[in-house]
């Protein structure tokens, strides 16, 4: 549905629901290089796997989406602490029965653009710390709307700042969604001027969230940021172990599922492991 020129979007349950706010912008979004400059993603609408099954329908092929029907993926024991990524799509949530339920750590939307912050960050953020959940703030990416460079000066001046108090990640950048009608090296430029950014204001190297289809499309499988940024994989698979983009080695967060549960949030919730022990997501934190 089309509201005075910008697509309306409600609170997404599903991952039909997150393909549904893109499917009025599948035709002109840029999920080609080449194609319209339009915001596949309107501001303000987006979280983190909101574009997953649409990258992966007009993108490279992502052979791990899960089918329709398929019931929420365990990971291997081998993956470490569990996590959740949340936005105001969420609602008020309760920390003290997140932590008491089992999760380590959490990703929480902070802003998106240059003028848009998340009216729950504020609240999400202060009681995850306060209930003891390792967490980070995350910005979704709009390329083509405004450089990286501003958008990092903005995430990292409104809740993607860091400190080493054990508490507190690095920031997360969430690419997804199209293109944006950047080529290749537009994107990869893009990507490198707000990691370069970021790193100046916080001195820490901004962990990338994005899914194969897009990393691999958009960037051309670019290994140009495998060595500086961790990898946040969304690869919702019924597979012991995500599907990784080409340019990456390996994963350190892995969005396995889009339809958790957890105790203290009502409805879906993006479900998340750490790649490793406790204390090295410590040490992720406090940058040891």
């Amino acid at each position: 549905m089309v509201v005075g020129g910008a697509l309306a979007v409600a609170a997404p349950a599903t991952a039909s629901a997150s393909a549904s706010v893109l499917s009025a912008t599948d035709s002109t979004s840029a999920t080609s290089a080449t194609g319209s400059s339009a915001l596949a993603v309107p501001l303000g609408s987006g979280y983190a796997g909101i574009g997953y099954l649409a990258d992966g329908k007009s993108a490279t092929p992502d052979t791990a989406r899960v089918p329709a029907g398929a019931s929420v993926v365990t990971p291997l024991a081998s993956w470490g602490p569990a996590g959740v990524d949340v936005s105001h799509y969420q609602g008020t949530i309760n920390w003290s029965s997140v932590k008491s339920a089992g999760i380590s750590f959490a990703y929480i939307k902070a802003t998106e653009g240059t003028t848009y912050t998340d009216p729950q960050f504020s609240a999400n953020y202060l009681h995850a710390y306060n209930a003891k959940v390792i967490r980070g703030a995350y910005h979704f990416a709009q390329p083509g709307l405004s450089s990286g460079s501003a958008q990092a000066t903005y995430f990292a001046t409104h809740g993607g700042a860091w400190s080493a108090d054990n508490l507190t990640l690095p920031g997360m950048l969430d690419l997804e969604g199209g293109c944006a009608g950047l080529s290749t090296t537009s994107m990869r430029n893009w990507i490198l001027a707000f990691y370069n950014t970021y790193k100046a204001k916080t001195t820490r190297d901004v962990v990338i969230y994005t899914s194969p289809s897009w990393w691999n499309t958009c960037t051309g499988s670019w290994s140009g940021m495998s060595a500086k940024s961790p990898l946040y994989v969304a690869n919702w698979t019924t597979a012991a172990n995500p599907t990784i983009p080409a340019g990456f080695p390996y994963a350190t967060i892995w969005q396995y599922t889009d339809s958790g549960s957890v105790s203290g949030i009502s409805g879906a919730v993006d479900r998340d492991r750490f790649n490793g022990t406790a204390a090295r997501l410590l040490a992720l934190a406090n940058n040891s």
